[in-house]
């Protein structure tokens, strides 16, 4: 979910061509939500002749594919670790949502009431081993490297950025911002929208670009400022203050400098523990001896595991394997060059 820190920050549409040529450090979690939740028939995922889902499987094969051969992109796909214990309590609070979600999927489903049960069921998706084994398994055979995050996916996507091993963190949220992620992209996708279920209706999308220098620039703070911020608004760690939205606790950071100076009526509403909080965003847990290396594509393995395996057709799999190989083929013709100049 991340914190919700949309009217505060500036970015730039920078549409598709603005990541061409670009490696990007996928949050993969992020992505394999969205795919479960929009790839569907009716209202139900897809699933292989085993009852297993297969929607996350379609998404990223199809999107990351086509990305890499008419953008030239690469990707480096970070899975979260275990979470954090602080992060308990909203994980509670999203898998009862999710268990709310699917109650009220089923009653409108027997009403047939097929729009409202659809929205019900985007809010209803959930992750399970196989979800996301199968999604490391596939980006492998497509030739992308997998980092596994100690915890969190986005704080591991920021340290890989920061190292200038990939260009940007792609993810719907702004935490990556918070652990100090130089570049975030947006809305990465190929149809250019996204299904707002609260509204029952998809709103145009387009890549976009949050730059956190220019961010902090614009707003006049610090990186803890903004964790500060964050920690106000609610964070996947603690819930935030009551009435204070993104632009009221920027008010209060920029008046009073810290949470530790906030008026006292106004602390006391802070979690114990914000210390520790912003503690863990400017210095999060991070695999430091992580491992990129972008392969060829496995052609016979891809083939196997989308249509024998996952029930892919035949000729989907071979346009997606098609892809990967001229785009791999591409990138060494690429390497190459710029080895020669």
């Amino acid at each position: 979910m991340g914190s919700q820190l949309t009217p505060l920050i500036e970015t730039e549409k920078i549409g598709l061509k603005g990541v061409y040529g670009k490696v990007l450090a996928v949050d993969a979690l992020n992505a394999v939500y969205q795919f479960l939740a929009l790839v569907r028939v009716g209202t139900e995922p897809l699933r292989n002749r085993r009852g297993l889902v297969t929607s996350h499987l379609v998404g990223i094969a199809t999107r990351y594919s086509k990305l890499a051969l008419e953008y030239r992109c690469s990707f480096i796909f970070v899975f979260d670790g275990p979470p954090h214990p602080l992060k308990a309590r909203e994980i509670e609070r999203r898998r009862e949502l999710r268990r709310k979600a699917r109650e009220e999927y089923e009653r409108l489903l027997a009403e047939g009431r097929l729009e409202e049960a659809f929205s019900k069921a985007v809010v209803a998706v959930s992750v399970d081993e196989w979800t996301i084994e199968s999604a490391k398994r596939l980006v492998r055979l497509m030739g992308f490297p997998v980092v596994e995050a100690p915890a969190d996916a986005e704080a591991q996507a920021a340290l890989i950025v920061s190292r200038g091993e990939a260009w940007a963190v792609s993810s719907q949220d702004w935490d990556s911002l918070l652990y100090g992620a130089p570049r975030l992209v947006r809305y990465v996708t190929l149809t250019g929208f996204e299904w707002l279920p609260s509204k029952q209706q998809a709103r145009r999308l387009e890549p976009e670009l949050a730059e956190l220098e220019k961010v902090l620039k614009a707003l006049g703070i610090t990186r803890r400022q903004l964790v500060e911020i964050a920690v106000l608004v609610g964070t996947d760690y603690n819930e935030g203050v009551e009435g204070v939205g993104p632009k009221t606790a920027y008010k209060l950071i920029k008046t009073y400098g810290s949470l530790d100076r906030l008026p006292a009526a106004i602390r006391a509403k802070l979690p114990e523990n914000y210390e520790e909080i912003v503690e863990l965003f400017l210095n999060p847990p991070v695999k430091e001896d992580y491992t990129l290396e972008f392969r060829e594509p496995d052609r016979e393995g891809l083939m196997r595991f989308l249509v024998d395996e996952n029930d892919f057709s035949p000729s989907r799999a071979q346009t997606i394997v098609e892809r990967l190989e001229a785009a791999w083929k591409l990138s060494r013709a690429q390497a190459r060059m710029e080895e020669f100049l």
